[in-house]
């Protein structure tokens, strides 16, 4: 990763580290605290990102607790300087291209999210099916070897099981070009699969999926381009898990992360003005169930 990452980015990623290994341990915020000798709240601005400066002696201890092996201590501690020591400007950063440690910081983002909204052009990757995916990665230079792809594809299914799990599945909301369904990615056997697949996905409670038509016309979203807006929910306390942060993916180049209020809010309004030009979600599914019997038939 580069050496200008933003510093809330950083303690985002340290924060969501140690809660994961609280959590996996079974140890309360209270109980983690009292053992390695720091307040309550201390521990709840670690984990929250809010710890403009992270000690190293505390991470070192909190690793030391929750039994992390010495190579993530010594990743976690490192992570603890870089977030102490780095610079924070304006609140937009750029960060390396696709399936760099860029890309895994946005995975672990969007493990932790409460809740999803995107505007796309082509399906999005949480609700691909492997054969979609493997057209996609195919499509990419350099992504030529099978084995290489069927990770990457590997990576992809993994990570959907946030939308499917019985247990606080992510709440998602796609808001999709028309594009997306027509075009023809993998032929017309795999567009048929896909997009069946996502009219069922659909009508999880979970899932919102709603298509801006055509004839909407060319509308802000589309002058835009895709983007990803993360929201974290709450704690039991009500107090803000992590803030909001808009991810739009560089594909090629670097990947951009918007992490001031303002800014995330400018967003939120985007993604409201697209929403405004779609079909409800029963003329979506109703669309997208269509043009999956187009391609059946064409096939």
């Amino acid at each position: 990763m580069a050496e200008d990452v933003s510093p809330t980015l950083l303690r985002r990623q340290l924060g969501r580290f140690l809660r994961e290994r609280r959590q996996a341990t079974g140890l309360t915020l209270e109980q983690a605290a009292v053992q390695v000798q720091l307040s309550f709240n201390a521990l709840q601005r670690l984990e929250a990102s809010r710890t403009v400066k992270p000690r190293r002696q505390d991470v070192r201890e909190l690793c030391m607790l929750y039994e992390v092996d010495a190579d993530e201590t010594e990743q976690a501690v490192g992570l603890a300087f870089r977030a102490a020591t780095a610079k924070d400007e304006d609140g937009i950063f750029s960060l390396g291209g696709l399936f760099s440690d860029a890309f895994n910081m946005y995975v672990g983002m969007e493990r932790s999210a409460r809740r999803l909204v995107t505007y796309q052009e082509q399906i999005p990757g949480l609700l691909q099916t492997s054969d979609y995916a493997r057209a996609v990665f195919r499509a990419f230079p350099g992504f030529e070897n099978d084995e290489d792809i069927q990770r990457r594809i590997d990576i992809r299914l993994k990570r959907q099981v946030i939308v499917t799990r019985k247990a606080n599945p992510l709440a998602v909301e796609v808001l999709l070009n028309e594009a997306a369904l027509r075009r023809v990615v993998g032929g017309k056997r795999v567009m048929a699969a896909q997009l069946k697949h996502l009219a069922d996905l659909s009508t999880r409670s979970n899932v919102t999926l709603r298509v801006q038509p055509y004839a909407a016309g060319y509308t802000w979203g589309f002058q835009h381009g895709p983007f990803v807006l993360l929201d974290f929910g709450t704690d039991a306390r009500n107090n803000q898990v992590e803030p909001p942060v808009v991810y739009v993916e560089g594909r090629l180049t670097s990947d951009l992360y918007v992490e001031r209020l303002e800014d995330v809010q400018r967003y939120s309004e985007l993604a409201e003005a697209v929403r405004a030009k779609t079909l409800d979600e029963v003329r979506t599914r109703d669309l997208v169930r269509q043009i999956a019997r187009e391609f059946d038939r064409e096939r």
